[in-house]
């Protein structure tokens, strides 16, 4: 449900354009890991996705299934809170191992926080978080690095910038590009292996914000 509502809501909001490196998510289940850069990113990753047949089980903060109605649907969905800084933790990657054991893909943040900048424009992702390298290790799955750039124009900086990029979208219809990298295994020493991740998907953040720029530049007939 929340990829169909994601799905018809970006192409209010802005041009959304997908590519891939692959035809299809591998069998049996992946470890997607994507740039975070807006409140807007997750609706354009999910719509990307479903564009690519891809329905995943994403980790969200906590706090969103306070939410009236969004909580609901988001424990339909099958995704997982991460309480981060209590005792329950370590419960997401546990549930995580879970969903990817049963052959689905599970979307997670790298750097599992927005950067705090308050200008519109994309930039390489930042340090990443070991979780997403310690759950593919567990559950013996790949990566799929993702990258995305655009979703900024959309909702960026302060409250107020933020609801004013929102209203204004539709007006506006910024370029969106998401891009999915090939897959690749990960070594078992989970430093390593998180270096390794912030790299394909900074990697895959680079062709999606080229293309993006690439695709703005060319005249219209």
């Amino acid at each position: 449900m929340l990829s169909r509502l994601a799905a018809a809501i970006v192409p209010v909001l802005g041009r959304l354009a997908v590519t891939a490196d692959v035809p299809r998510a591998p069998e049996g289940g992946a470890v997607i890991v994507a740039n975070h850069t807006s409140l807007a990113d997750p609706v354009v990753v999910l719509a990307a996705l479903r564009r690519m047949s891809i329905e995943p089980v994403v980790l969200c903060a906590a706090g969103l299934w306070r939410v009236p109605l969004l909580g609901g649907a988001l424990t339909r969905e099958g995704y997982v809170p991460v309480r981060r800084g209590t005792a329950r933790a370590a419960e997401a990657l546990t549930e995580a191992e879970a969903a990817l054991r049963a052959g689905r893909c599970v979307l997670v943040y790298g750097e599992g926080c927005i950067p705090p900048r308050r200008d519109a424009s994309d930039a390489p992702p930042q340090t990443f978080r070991s979780g997403p390298a310690r759950l593919a290790i567990r559950a013996g799955v790949p990566l799929l690095p993702l990258g995305q750039a655009g979703a900024r124009r959309i909702t960026s900086g302060s409250v107020a910038k933020q609801l004013a990029g929102l209203l204004t979208a539709p007006l506006r219809r910024p370029r969106l590009h998401v891009h999915l990298g090939a897959p690749a295994h990960l070594p078992a020493d989970t430093a390593s292996a998180t270096d390794l991740i912030r790299q394909s998907v900074t990697s895959a953040w680079r062709t999606a914000a080229d293309r993006r720029v690439a695709t703005g530049s060319r005249p219209t007939n």
